[in-house]
C-alpha cells in the first residue's frame, strides 16, 4: 500500500526509509507525543522501560484504529539525552521489525515533564 521512495540517505543511517507515498483516499491516523508514561501515571526511571511503555501505548492507539505497525508511515522520536541514543534504538528495532517508515529521531533539551525521557509521534495510514 505504501510506496517507498528511498534515494539512498536512510540507509547510511538507520532501518527507515527516506520517504513515504500514500495512495488517495486512505485513513489517516496521526497520534500526539506518547512518553512512556502508564495510565496510572507510573513512568519507569531508565529510557529502556519508557521506550518499551511508550511504544506499547503506540501499539494500543494503532489496534483501536484497526491498524499495525505496517500502517505506520511516518515516526517522529523526540529524546532528551543524546546518551540514550543506543539503548533506544535497539528497543525501536526489536519492537518495530521489518518496518520501514520514514523516520526522524531528535535529541532535544526536555519535554513537557522533565522525568520524560521520551516521546514518541506517529502518522499511519491504511486503505
Amino acid at each position: 500500500m505504501h510506496i517507498p521512495h528511498n534515494i539512498g540517505i536512510a540507509s547510511q543511517i538507520g532501518k527507515y526509509s527516506d520517504a513515504i507515498e500514500v495512495p488517495p483516499n486512505t485513513r489517516w491516523l496521526i497520534s500526539a507525543g506518547t512518553p512512556g508514561l502508564m495510565a496510572d501515571g507510573t513512568l519507569p526511571t531508565d529510557i529502556t522501560g519508557q521506550a518499551e511503555l511508550a511504544w506499547a501505548n503506540i501499539f494500543r492507539i494503532l489496534e483501536a484504529a484497526d491498524m499495525g505497525i505496517k500502517d505506520v508511515v511516518k515516526i517522529t522520536h523526540y529524546l532528551t539525552r543524546e546518551s540514550d541514543v543506543p539503548d533506544y534504538v535497539k528497543v525501536r528495532s526489536r519492537l518495530i521489525g521489518d518496518a520501514r517508515p520514514a523516520s526522524m529521531l531528535m535529541v532535544i533539551p526536555a519535554l513537557v515533564r522533565p522525568e520524560f525521557l521520551i516521546e514518541i509521534e506517529i502518522i499511519a495510514a491504511k486503505s
